[in-house]
């Protein structure tokens, strides 16, 4: 077998550290990060610097960007089989960036959606890196010749400007960077929020019933799925158009205790809401407790966790500055 076939596809994946995450981000990317582990070979990246597109405290960034490392930890990422790191710990981020604002055009990144919603979310700080950030996601990617990225169905639009990046660059420069394509999970890409079920669970949300936080207790959890919004029909049935309240619990169970659709409304039959939402919270909190004490655990050390970023940055800026370098050349800047 040649070395080519026995080498794992590289796939790269990002988290912002702003707050904790939710239950939203867990089901739907770090919770898989675990198992991507044995088949690929992972990079896994606290992106403190997309953060910054928004106003932050910088005691509590720097404060939830170690958080984060912790809670990726706590949910199965092996320091010893993944790069584990923080992205401003990795400057050829920041040096290829620049390189690739100067090979995206302004029409390209004015057409970001995700720049028309912050600016519309945050009018007073329509700045400059909100517009630029999808080169600086390219450069992220792109640095480890990542062929593979999961996404979600927000990102795919940041994806395809990579990709023209990277295509462009190919063109003018010669074959250079690899072209990344997007991986989606099977299962629970999208949990929506418990107040409003057709909007994605967010913990920017001002009603703080509509999401779960992954360090919420046990009864903050049962409590916030028995106030989870449903219908008036009293069905416990899966259908995403009409009772996406209802599809959106059956879905969130279904990941903690693997019971098919089928299943869970034939448990729940006759029943009514009470005891299905009962039994969701249940669930959630039963799920999340192994990783809330292994979360506890690994964040209370401090020196383990900031060793595990540091050699993480080494290994990920050893990859990254032979890349920088390459492209330095390619573009002509002088190196000594």
């Amino acid at each position: 077998m040649s070395e080519q076939s026995e080498r794992k596809r590289v796939i790269l994946s990002g988290i912002q550290p702003t707050g904790t995450f939710t239950l939203g981000n867990y089901i739907g990317a770090v919770r898989n990060w675990a198992k991507l582990q044995d088949e690929f070979d992972c990079l896994y990246m606290v992106a403190d610097l997309h953060a910054l597109t928004v106003r932050q405290d910088p005691a509590a960034l720097r404060r939830h960007s170690r958080e984060a490392a912790a809670m990726i930890l706590a949910s199965g990422v092996d320091p010893k089989r993944s790069i584990l790191f923080v992205q401003s710990h990795v400057p050829a981020h920041t040096q290829l960036n620049w390189i690739f604002c100067c090979n995206a055009q302004f029409g390209e990144l004015s057409r970001m959606t995700q720049f028309k919603d912050k600016s519309a979310k945050h009018p007073d700080n329509v700045n400059g890196g909100l517009f630029t950030y999808p080169a600086l996601m390219a450069a992220d990617i792109l640095i480890y010749n990542a062929e593979l990225v999961p996404v979600g169905q927000d990102q795919t639009q940041h994806l395809e400007l990579a990709r023209n990046i990277a295509q462009r660059f190919n063109n003018n420069y010669s074959p250079t960077f690899v072209m990344p394509e997007g991986y989606v999970t099977k299962e629970g890409a999208k949990i929506m929020s418990l107040a409003d079920p057709t909007r994605k669970m967010s913990k920017s949300d001002t009603n703080a019933n509509a999401f779960i936080l992954l360090t919420d207790d046990r009864d903050t959890i049962t409590r916030k799925f028995k106030r989870a919004v449903t219908d008036s029909e009293g069905e416990v049935r899966y259908d995403p158009a009409a009772k996406p309240g209802v599809s959106n619990l059956m879905a969130i169970y279904h990941i903690f205790t693997g019971k098919t659709m089928e299943e869970i409304q034939h448990e729940f039959e006759g029943q009514g809401y009470g005891a299905f939402k009962e039994a969701v919270g249940t669930a959630v909190a039963d799920g999340l407790a192994p990783i809330q004490n292994e979360y506890n655990r690994i964040l209370a050390d401090k020196e383990y966790v900031d060793t595990v970023l540091k050699e993480g940055a080494e290994s990920a800026s050893r990859i990254a500055n032979k890349m920088i370098q390459k492209v330095y050349r390619k573009v002509g800047l002088l190196q000594l």
